[in-house]
């Protein structure tokens, strides 16, 4: 008899780190680069938006870091407080609970005495892992990190907030303004498309997604830098 050894790896796995991190660079291109498009449609030189950028660069990212840990975190306490819950319940009324199980099978289509044996055996086999995941719907996959999801995040708007840091440092300064934002849409496109890739969707309309309220947000941001005529 030949055994087969088939694995799927599904994109869900990625859903800890991906969110996260594609939030984060997101974030770094269209804020840092907004923000300095405003301040160049102003009138700034390249030595207050070198300034701007990287202010922008670094309050961002511990924001970024600090605002995942803090939201992860709140949803890791709620699983706790769930888990915890389910696994007194189990203690105190197993009978209840294994009803509970059968019913949930039943209700995803089993009869009720093959339901019944799938939720004894499951309980068996390990009663809180079940109950998490058929009742509560917490599994190993979509468990809350607040440590990868703040560190994701940091390291993503660093990798999008160097491109304006970039521009500023390489790029003539007739030409900063406009080349500035055209270097953060390009940069949106392909995070779009890198992004799409692994979640498994469509490439051309993350692309177009991400890019076109990128655009809209630098563009309209230097719109209103242009109210402030400043020459610093």
């Amino acid at each position: 008899m030949t055994i087969s050894h088939h694995h799927e790896k599904h994109y869900i796995e990625r859903l800890g780190w991906l969110r996260a991190a594609v939030l984060g660079a997101n974030d770094g291109i269209i804020s840092v680069t907004s923000l300095v498009a405003g301040i160049a449609a102003s009138g700034a030189d390249q030595e207050v938006l070198l300034v701007a950028c990287l202010a922008g660069w670094i309050s961002g990212a511990v924001s970024m870091a600090a605002g995942e840990y803090v939201s992860v975190k709140s949803q890791e306490d709620i699983e706790k407080t769930d888990l915890a819950l389910e696994q007194r319940e189990l203690h105190h009324n197993p009978e209840a609970e294994l009803k509970e199980l059968t019913q949930i099978y039943i209700h995803r289509g089993l009869d009720a005495e093959l339901a019944h044996q799938v939720a004894v055996q499951l309980t068996e086999h390990n009663a809180l892992a079940a109950h998490a995941r058929d009742e509560i719907g917490i599994n190993e996959h979509t468990l809350a990190k607040p440590v990868q999801a703040a560190l994701s995040s940091a390291t993503a708007f660093s990798l999008g907030a160097i491109l304006p840091v970039l521009s500023i440092l390489l790029l003539p300064e007739h030409i900063l303004h406009q080349a500035m934002i055209v270097v953060g849409i390009i940069a949106l496109a392909i995070l779009g498309i890198i992004s799409s890739y692994l979640a498994g969707t469509s490439i051309l309309k993350g692309a177009l997604r991400i890019s076109l309220w990128g655009a809209a947000a630098m563009l309209f941001t230097s719109w209103i830098g242009t109210f402030f005529d400043l020459n610093i």
